[in-house]
């Protein structure tokens, strides 16, 4: 009688960026967030542990109940909506724990300089100090209302 073993490799993403609980409800119909809606190319709203900031305004922070690890990142790309953590992969993997800025079409880690591509809608690092994209948040459109969670 012979016996096979076999062993599978754990092939699950593990993302360096903790996956802390992200809830944050945008409606979409209140004064800022108005043309918001219009989903212009590079448009995006950033919700930091201080409230929501559109184009690098502080408004109203309406429907945040949790933030994620760095901070969320609302993105008008190419292929529409997009949510992502902010906190930057490659520092999270050392050990420490920054938030990225938006800078145009990129997300760039003011500590290790490392640019995250989120026109593109995919978020990948355009520097090479890692090959992990920041961590994709899941998005819910509901009428005018966006809701993000963790995936």
């Amino acid at each position: 009688m012979a016996w096979i073993l076999a062993s599978c490799e754990d092939s699950t993403f593990r993302s360096s960026v903790p996956a802390y609980p992200v809830h944050v409800v945008i409606n979409m119909d209140l004064g800022s967030f108005v043309h918001f809606q219009n989903q212009v190319p590079g448009d995006h709203i950033d919700v930091l542990s201080d409230g929501f900031h559109y184009h690098d305004e502080l408004v109203l922070p309406l429907g945040v109940n949790a933030c994620g690890y760095g901070g969320v990142l609302v993105y008008v790309s190419m292929n529409g909506y997009d949510a992502y953590d902010l906190g930057c992969p490659y520092c999270a993997s050392k050990g420490q724990r920054t938030t990225c800025t938006i800078d145009g079409m990129y997300a760039v880690c003011p500590v290790c300089g490392e640019e995250y591509d989120v026109a593109s809608g995919t978020a990948a690092p355009q520097k090479g100090l890692i090959r992990e994209t920041l961590r994709r948040l899941g998005l819910i459109r509901s009428g005018n209302t966006l809701t993000v969670t963790q995936q």
